[in-house]
């Protein structure tokens, strides 16, 4: 079952969000070079600095706890994410199951 994770359009945001039984933080940061994404799981660091691009996963094959994956889709095409389209635009999805990674 895939969510929808609500985002804001700004430039830099942290939010908390509940994902399979996990208190999951994201950071997101546009730089010049695109959007990057940390994450952490029950405070534990997962990611630190990736880049966000369209319909690929974040967390890939890095050993996580969390029983899936996140991924930025493009709403109206297939271009890389971009803080001004977040929430619009560019959603951010949850996926949970073995799929994924």
């Amino acid at each position: 079952m895939a969510v929808v994770i609500p985002l804001s359009a700004v430039a830099y945001q942290s939010l908390r969000v509940p994902l399979s039984g996990y208190a999951v933080r994201l950071d997101l940061q546009q730089r010049a070079t695109g959007l990057y994404a940390s994450l952490w799981l029950d405070d534990q660091p997962v990611l630190a600095g990736v880049l966000c691009q369209d319909r690929t996963w974040l967390v890939r094959k890095t050993p996580s706890a969390l029983p899936g994956d996140l991924a930025f889709a493009d709403t109206q095409g297939t271009q890389d994410p971009d803080y001004s389209g977040l929430g619009s635009r560019f959603v951010l999805v949850y996926a949970e199951g073995s799929h994924v990674g």
